[in-house]
């Protein structure tokens, strides 16, 4: 569903399981910080919110968002965690680049996703200008952040 559709913070809050018991790792990209930042807190919050303890929450940063694979791949290497979300921004430019690094990312999650036992849960906001990605992460769209951590929660307990 096109997000312009739909907010991404709006969600059944009595259909997320307890996350009391659980424990999260969180890779973030450190690129397009004012937007990864936001996407961060949202998670972060929104996990916090159904019960996540603080210090199982774990965060970790990469350089940029085609880092993101590298870091949750050696996230899955811990058993410790039930979940792994990953949270990034690309913006289009003038160049393929974007092209390369969101098929990258996407490719690379999906295939850990498909090699490993701990659902990874894809955070990256691909997006044509930075309004967009600012409306995406906390704007009038809501935030990608609290999405991910409610799909994170739920493949949790698959």
């Amino acid at each position: 569903m096109a997000t312009a559709l739909r907010n991404l913070s709006d969600y059944d809050f009595d259909n997320v399981p307890d996350a009391s018991n659980m424990c999260f790792g969180i890779v973030v990209a450190e690129w397009n910080p004012e937007i990864t930042g936001a996407l961060l807190e949202g998670a972060v919050s929104t996990l916090e919110k159904h019960g996540a303890l603080p210090e199982n929450i774990i965060v970790k940063t990469v350089p940029g968002s085609f880092e993101l694979v590298y870091g949750a791949n050696q996230m899955t290497h811990n058993d410790r965690y039930d979940a792994i979300i990953i949270l990034g921004s690309v913006i289009r430019g003038e160049t393929p680049h974007f092209d390369y690094i969101c098929q990258g990312v996407t490719q690379g999650i999906a295939q850990l996703n498909a090699t490993n036992d701990i659902p990874i849960v894809y955070g990256l906001l691909t997006t044509d200008n930075l309004q967009q990605a600012k409306d995406r992460s906390g704007g009038r769209l809501g935030n990608k952040g609290d999405e991910c951590a409610v799909v994170a929660i739920k493949m949790a307990k698959f």
